[in-house]
């Protein structure tokens, strides 16, 4: 499979044919995908918003007027769920979000994701990160020279202190280490910028069946 390699300034590329890319046939693996995208969001999730019962908030213990001959609705309480301040009738409380994914489902579902991007042209090879290129200027003159709109991801194996410095003050790039690189990064960005170092080991990552 062929895919665009640019020198390491961006403003030179060739066509260079990768062996060991997976190839897929119709719909396989879609459905995989979109579980393992799913599991991702769910376990981002930290599960701690809670809000108190009528029983857990603070005051309310005293009848706030007699029963009857007031000529006002019966209370019980000020901190009934019908009062300011009160109690909240089926709200959230801590629980836990996450998803389990068999490793062969995510093994597939990466190879996909990866598939498709190739497939679709989003993806594009740099030669590497020059360790000389330590201004942000440079590196955004860099990525707007492969890609001059949208979010941006960088993936190396891995990336230096320096790139790290001069990449994560532009708004539109992320980075991320070819190792943790999962499902979910493959399908939101718009272009996904690789080391010739970083696609071997997504390679080798692939082939090997690790995730």
């Amino acid at each position: 499979m062929k895919l665009t390699v640019f020198s390491s300034d961006g403003k030179t590329s060739s066509e260079m044919d990768f062996a060991g890319l997976p190839a897929f046939e119709g719909d396989k693996g879609l459905q995989a995908v979109k579980e393992v995208i799913v599991a991702i969001n769910a376990n981002n999730r930290q599960g701690t918003h809670s809000t108190k019962t009528r029983g857990e908030v603070r005051g309310g213990g005293k009848k706030p007027w007699r029963q009857k001959g007031t000529g006002r609705a019966r209370a019980g309480s000020i901190r009934s769920p019908l009062w300011v301040g009160g109690g909240v009738v089926f709200g959230p409380k801590p629980r836990d979000y996450s998803k389990k994914i068999n490793a062969k489902v995510k093994d597939l579902a990466f190879s996909r994701a990866l598939f498709d991007r190739v497939t679709a042209g989003e993806i594009a090879v740099i030669e590497q990160f020059d360790a000389k290129q330590t201004k942000t200027k440079e590196v955004n003159q860099i990525v707007g020279r492969i890609a001059p709109k949208g979010k941006i991801l960088l993936v190396d194996a891995p990336f230096t202190i320096a790139a790290v410095r001069a990449a994560r003050n532009i708004g539109r790039v992320s980075l991320q280490e070819a190792a943790k690189l999962n499902t979910l990064d493959l399908a939101q960005y718009r272009k996904i910028i690789v080391s010739t170092k970083a696609l071997q080991a997504i390679i080798a990552r692939v082939n090997g069946g690790k995730n």
